[in-house]
């Protein structure tokens, strides 16, 4: 019964047939229904959306709806720390490759050109590179920009190329930290380029990605950019699209308010920093991931202590756990959690 119950309603609670709706929903109009009436329906109980009554095994009551969408809640967060897991995997790989890449340059006089994986050694070098990928790109740029806020230097040495780019038709799609949204520079550029280009933000991405025309991508070689590579070979190229186009999807349009964390006095920042202090990451590292300085990640932590009405960092871990801030929010209802015993200073 229960491989035919599944075979017949191939589905998660996020979508339920419509005649497994229909029993739910009069499951919580009621109070509960009659196990019969479930019958037809078995996801219901295979998804735990109705458990027997514990007064009477002849009837179901339904499990609430705030606890299902909570549930749902956090297998999305699951879903997208998974997505971060892979990118880190990724990442570790194409290091692999370039160390492979710097000694099969050094064993040979003259290193072919045109290779599947090409180490570019020196800024001259990657600057030409680029530059080259621009005048054959006909259809699509992609991009992942890393760090905080950028610069204007940082904005100005690529700006030649956006503008050939705009120049023909060419679409380009850009993510950034969600810390870049409040740099001027950023603003001033997307405007100089128009609809051309679309922008969205994230927590934390991986490291520099360009891809043009989803045929050649560039990724730093070493920690200070001096030395990238160019990757042609078609599937990491495609692995790589994948990663941005899952990025994308997780990412939230740069003319869109950031989600709020419906803990009153948490900022969506904060929300962040407390997520991965939970995992038990140092300031540093935290500070690198969320592109903002040491100071500036302290600064959240100390807050985030106030606010929770933590002494140690060993008592804001727990309070972070208690609140529901190593994960999404535990509410569904869209109403603020107020903190017991704590005043409500704003520090967004």
């Amino acid at each position: 019964m229960a491989g035919r119950g599944t075979e017949e309603h191939p589905h998660g609670a996020d979508r339920l047939c419509e005649a497994g709706d229909r029993v739910y929903s009069r499951a919580v109009r009621r109070g509960r229904v009659p196990r019969a009436e479930a019958g037809p329906v078995p996801c219901l109980l295979e998804l735990a959306l109705l458990h027997p009554d514990p007064d009477d095994m002849d009837w179901l009551v339904p499990t609430s709806p705030q606890e299902v969408m909570t549930r749902l809640l956090r297998g999305v967060y699951e879903e997208a720390r998974e997505s971060q897991r892979r990118v880190g995997s990724a990442v570790a790989a194409f290091e692999r490759y370039a160390g492979l890449g710097r000694r099969l340059q050094a064993a040979s006089y003259a290193p072919a050109e045109g290779t599947a994986i090409r180490v570019l050694d020196g800024l001259s070098r990657i600057q030409a590179a680029m530059d080259e990928a621009t005048e054959a790109c006909t259809t699509e740029v992609l991009t992942v920009q890393p760090g905080g806020i950028r610069r204007e230097a940082e904005l100005t040495e690529g700006l030649h190329r956006a503008l050939t780019l705009r120049g023909r038709g060419v679409r380009m799609r850009d993510l950034y930290t969600h810390v870049a949204r409040h740099g001027q520079g950023l603003l001033n550029y997307l405007e100089l380029m128009g609809d051309t280009v679309e922008t969205r933000t994230l927590d934390e991405v991986i490291d520099r990605l360009i891809l043009f025309d989803r045929t050649v991508a560039f990724i730093p070689a070493n920690t200070d950019r001096t030395m990238a590579l160019e990757l042609r070979h078609p599937a990491l190229v495609e692995y790589l699209v994948t990663v941005f186009e899952r990025l994308w999807r997780l990412a939230i349009p740069l003319t869109a308010p950031l989600p709020d964390t419906r803990i009153e006095g948490i900022s969506h920042r904060e929300q962040s920093i407390a997520a991965l202090l939970a995992e038990g990451h140092q300031d540093a590292v935290i500070a690198e991931r969320l592109g903002i300085s040491v100071r500036t990640c302290r600064a959240h932590i100390a807050r985030l202590s106030e606010t929770l009405g933590a002494a140690s960092r060993t008592q804001l871990g727990v309070r972070i756990a208690q609140v529901g801030l190593d994960g999404p929010p535990r509410t569904a209802s869209g109403s603020a959690l107020s903190l017991p015993d704590q005043g409500s200073p704003s520090v967004r």
